[in-house]
């Protein structure tokens, strides 16, 4: 079949992953807290505040004790689906006040939008929240790239490393899973992608193999056509 769509992981495939690791997850660690304290009884914060409460099985946490938890699953990078709600809430923040811009290497700034121009349907499939990945596109240091976008998934369609998701994200973009290439740098991600009947392409930036899939250094090498 021929590809139509292009569905992209960001961290270490659009977006370096120390943007995320050095610049996002320190400004949400530093700015949560008093977020949390400042928006605790506005609706969209408390909902999530109650989940963080559900997840770590501790109902009756008061906010600072909500806070040691979201503090904690960010020292360990858990995935989440409170906490990336509530850091994409901060981020939110940051983006409007001009303190942060989103890292998107120029190589897949420029393959995405010939991809766009040439008709190509592109989505975003990331374990951070929708809101976070909206930001990072559309506050990003080349500008504006949300237009590009046609649909944003995060881990409400399921985990990155499970089969099912992938099924999920197909039949919410509405193609074939064959006619979807799904480009990410964990071959764990692909394999499950793979899994689902998608094409897959590993982004090796950094050099080694994702086993299994075709490997590129950089949107540059990326031919849709030879999938």
């Amino acid at each position: 079949m021929t590809i139509k769509a292009v569905l992209t992981d960001i961290e270490g495939t659009t977006s370096a992953v120390s943007f995320v690791f050095d610049v996002l997850f320190p400004y949400a660690a530093k700015h949560l807290p008093d977020f949390v304290r400042e928006h605790a009884s506005r609706p969209d914060v408390a909902a999530q505040l109650e989940k963080v409460r559900e997840d770590s099985a501790q109902p009756d946490a008061d906010v600072e004790q909500v806070i040691e938890v979201l503090l904690s699953w960010i020292a360990e990078d858990r995935k989440a689906t409170p906490l990336k709600a509530l850091q994409g809430m901060v981020w939110e923040q940051g983006y409007d006040a001009g303190q942060l811009k989103g890292h998107v290497y120029p190589d897949a700034v420029q393959a995405l939008q010939r991809w766009y121009q040439q008709g190509y349907g592109l989505y975003v499939y990331s374990s951070g929240s929708i809101q976070a990945q909206k930001l990072i596109f559309g506050c990003s240091d080349a500008g504006d790239l949300s237009v590009l976008f046609s649909g944003y998934y995060d881990t409400t369609s399921g985990p990155k490393r499970e089969e099912q998701s992938y099924c999920n994200i197909a039949k919410a973009i509405g193609l074939p899973a064959e006619e979807i290439v799904f480009l990410s740098d964990i071959v764990e991600e692909l394999d499950a992608a793979k899994a689902a009947g998608m094409a897959t392409c590993g982004l090796v930036r950094d050099g080694g193999e994702l086993k299994g899939h075709v490997n590129v250094a950089s949107f540059t090498d990326i031919d849709l056509g030879a999938f």
